[in-house]
């Protein structure tokens, strides 16, 4: 488990960002501006700072260049704005920030930032204020990984569950069961409902409960896919911590 930082001036981002992390196992510490943010580093050095370019007080950037020049910049920096301009991603790039999210962030794309981030670790770029260089330098932005889609029917179950089908006298798993009594005298819609609900069950409990993995898994975005099983009645809590 390690520790995050996430300073963002929208309660939102920090809220939805300290869900995701945390889902993920991740102790998540929250600053609403750069003020917080310095006198949450005099103390403490976080594993990873989430870092957002425009808030009110003093921007991203600067906050940057301020840990930099004070030698505190020794842990993987990873900057986020959604209106950044190039140069201002190159300039943060430079004083030693390790990578640029710009927002909305994708899901994916956060989570494979954050992953590489703490595998840095003590190798983030360390500011230089001799030669306003990096002294190591930064990774390129992280290009998103496109997923395979699932083909109807749950074909990804067969991988990591034994096939059952019917009238062979095997026992078909919960999922298979539920397909399996699908019928198709019932409207399109309520079928429909049922193989959605049966799938996501499915990824529900593959990933022991973690909406963040599900969302992942099933390329829905988080807020749009806890709509979605609430409304087929999916029972979230029933694998969590499993």
């Amino acid at each position: 488990m390690a520790t995050i930082l996430v300073v963002d001036d929208e309660m939102g981002i920090r809220e939805l960002l300290s869900e995701i992390l945390g889902d993920e196992g991740h102790a998540v510490e929250l600053a609403e501006n750069a003020s917080q943010a310095r006198a949450y580093r005099l103390h403490t050095t976080p594993d990873l700072v989430l870092l957002d370019i425009w808030m009110p007080d003093t921007d991203g950037v600067t906050l940057l260049k301020e840990w930099a020049a004070q030698g505190q910049l020794t842990m993987p920096v990873i900057m986020m704005s959604g209106h950044a301009t190039i140069d201002t991603a190159v300039e943060a790039t430079k004083i030693g920030a390790l990578n640029f999210l710009e927002k909305p962030i994708a899901l994916q794309k956060l989570l494979k930032a954050v992953e590489q981030g703490l595998a840095r670790g003590t190798a983030a770029p360390i500011y230089d204020a001799r030669s306003a260089e990096p002294a190591v330098a930064a990774t390129p932005s992280t290009a998103q990984v496109p997923q395979t889609p699932v083909p109807y029917g749950v074909t990804s179950a067969t991988a990591t569950t034994p096939a059952a089908s019917a009238g062979n006298g095997e026992t078909l798993s919960p999922q298979y069961s539920r397909l399996a009594a699908i019928s198709f005298d019932i409207p399109l819609r309520d079928a429909r409902d049922a193989f959605e609900r049966a799938y996501f069950e499915y990824h529900l409990q593959r990933e022991n409960g973690s909406m963040t993995r599900v969302a992942e898994k099933t390329g829905l975005e988080r807020t749009h896919l806890y709509r979605k099983m609430r409304h087929l009645g999916v029972d979230l809590t029933r694998n969590k911590g499993e």
